[in-house]
């Protein structure tokens, strides 16, 4: 029996290889169709089933691709209905693979359809339980993704107690947990830096495990939940729904975009991402752009967060990088690029910007003694670590929602933690007519030191 983890960090998702005997199953792929069909490859194995837990809100699946790749059936929890070919396991439904088999256990509560599959070894023991967004490592699955007039985020609270506490905790405490996401996910609120443990260390260590009634465990699990960011939404009916083939997304999205046409593209509500450095960025910029720097883990998290789902895509990047960057907004299920200029030169100086960046020692001068302080951290990172007195918190997610209540006649000194978050919102406010706007480098980190 073979097992691998395949971690993709800027999503903090898992997906997972199991081999017996020359057969094989992957659970949860992404849409980068590669790190499984070159992993099946050398291997030489023949992949009976793409298994999925649920349908992923945060990132595109890659079943559909993988079907037809390797000739392999999709399973799903029996209530999941999509627009393709499933197959509908049962609960306590047993698949072979090889030598080994694998359960499938319904654990509603994060999304009613989830499921999780608990393999058993060679010798019939329990031995891991791949447990989707149902139990991660140190949390459990957000339970307000899939609300709707029938069904409450209370309701599917009460359902992942039930999932928790009468599933999953009665499993061996030795047994392995195979979470499908790790730290920086938006799917809970609170992960351990580990990507797997056991049944027995997570009945110690996990703070929905702890002992508590149902009340208690639907309070504590609702509380502090942040809104999701804007494209859950849309890559959970993408993920049901199906999806154009991947290769096909790339090859029509890889094209040089005209300049001529920037003009008319932008009155038609196109948005400019631009991912360069933010260091290149502050010093000159198409107006309008939203700068999410591509090198940052979470990138395409953060697309997915301040670009809305509907709008055209602009991209701006250095050369070379056209393909990684088009790949990675596919994988949350960015599909309308119109193009890409990688030839920044030649963009008309009358359509460049710049964002003037301070230092940390700059804050108490004279200059920016009218200024407001704009604090686009989430609100537990001001309780654990520290705030400016009288600054504006509004998280980067809601930026865009509540620009009517700033004042674009103001002068602003934006931060964050470390500078990146502080980036791309200073370029939102920049393309929404804030002309007195300073990121304040190092954010909150270094401001520490000048406060």
């Amino acid at each position: 029996m073979f097992i691998k983890q395949i971690y993709t960090s800027c999503l903090s998702q898992a997906s997972y290889y199991i081999e017996s005997d020359g057969e094989a199953i992957i659970i949860d792929p992404i849409r980068d169709s590669n790190l499984y069909t070159d992993l099946v490859k050398s291997r030489n194995t023949r992949v009976k089933y793409i298994f999925e837990t649920h349908f992923h809100a945060d990132f595109i699946s890659g079943h559909l691709d993988l079907k037809n790749i390797l000739n392999s059936e999709i399973v799903f929890g029996s209530i999941a209905d999509t627009s393709y070919d499933i197959i509908k396991a049962e609960n306590n439904t047993i698949f072979n693979i090889g030598s080994v088999k694998i359960k499938v256990l319904h654990t509603p509560g994060h999304t009613p359809e989830s499921v999780c599959y608990l393999l058993y070894d060679l010798n019939n023991n329990e031995h891991c339980v791949f447990t989707g967004d149902t139990l991660f490592i140190g949390e459990v699955g957000r339970p307000d993704l899939a609300i709707s007039s029938s069904v409450t985020q209370v309701d599917l609270a009460s359902q992942l107690y039930d999932s928790i506490h009468n599933i999953l905790m009665k499993l061996n405490d030795n047994v392995i947990v195979y979470p499908a996401h790790g730290p920086g996910s938006a799917c809970g609120k609170s992960f351990s830096k580990e990507t797997f443990s056991t049944i027995g260390e997570q009945k110690k260590k996990n703070y929905a495990l702890q002992k508590m009634s149902k009340e208690q465990f639907i309070d504590v699990v609702l509380d502090g939940i942040l809104s999701p960011p804007l494209y859950f939404s849309h890559d959970a009916k993408m993920n049901k729904e199906g999806y154009t083939e991947t290769s096909k997304v790339i090859e029509r999205n890889l094209r040089k975009f005209p300049i001529d046409n920037l003009e008319e593209e932008i009155l038609n509500g196109a948005v400019i991402l631009d991912v360069r450095s933010g260091n290149d960025f502050e010093q000159g910029f198409i107006k309008g752009s939203i700068n999410i720097t591509k090198t940052f883990q979470s990138f395409a998290t953060w697309v997915g967060a301040v670009i809305p789902f509907n709008k055209n895509i602009i991209i701006v990047c250095y050369p070379g990088e056209e393909e990684e960057v088009i790949s990675r907004l596919a994988r949350v299920g960015y599909e309308n690029v119109l193009g890409i200029i990688t030839d920044f030169d030649a963009i008309s100086p009358n359509k460049i910007n710049k964002i003037n960046s301070i230092h940390p020692k700059e804050m108490g001068s004279s200059n920016f003694s009218d200024a407001i302080f704009l604090d686009v951290r989430k609100p537990i990172e001001l309780e654990t670590v520290g705030k400016v007195d009288g600054a504006i918190n509004i998280r980067l997610q809601e930026l865009s929602d509540n620009l009517s209540n700033l004042d674009p006649e103001k002068k602003y000194l934006v931060y964050c933690a470390g500078g990146y978050r502080s980036m791309i919102a200073s370029s939102i406010l920049k393309s929404n007519s804030f002309n007195s706007v300073y990121n304040i480098y190092g954010g909150f980190n270094c401001m520490q030191n000048y406060l």
